[in-house]
């Protein structure tokens, strides 16, 4: 039996899909401003990859966690 969470997280919306510490596979698919990456991942969540190009696959680790994105450090290069 899976217990239903949905419930129990309706404080303040929906919760940043990534936590501080996580590591992820993602796709740069996008540059800001400063020229870092943007990946996105569920629900349009942007997590901002400095030192990345568009079209690059990335390991990261979530550093930060911001409520409308996260920022990630490259851990290796995908190949």
């Amino acid at each position: 039996g899976g217990a239903d969470v949905s419930a129990s997280r309706a404080d303040d919306g929906p919760q940043p899909p990534v936590e501080p510490g996580e590591m992820r596979y993602v796709e740069i698919e996008d540059l800001g401003k400063q020229g870092d990456g943007i990946a996105r991942v569920e629900r349009g969540y942007v997590i901002i990859v400095p030192d990345t190009e568009v079209g690059e696959r990335v390991k990261i680790e979530i550093t930060e966690v911001k409520s409308n994105f996260a920022v990630g450090e490259v851990v290796e290069e995908a190949a």
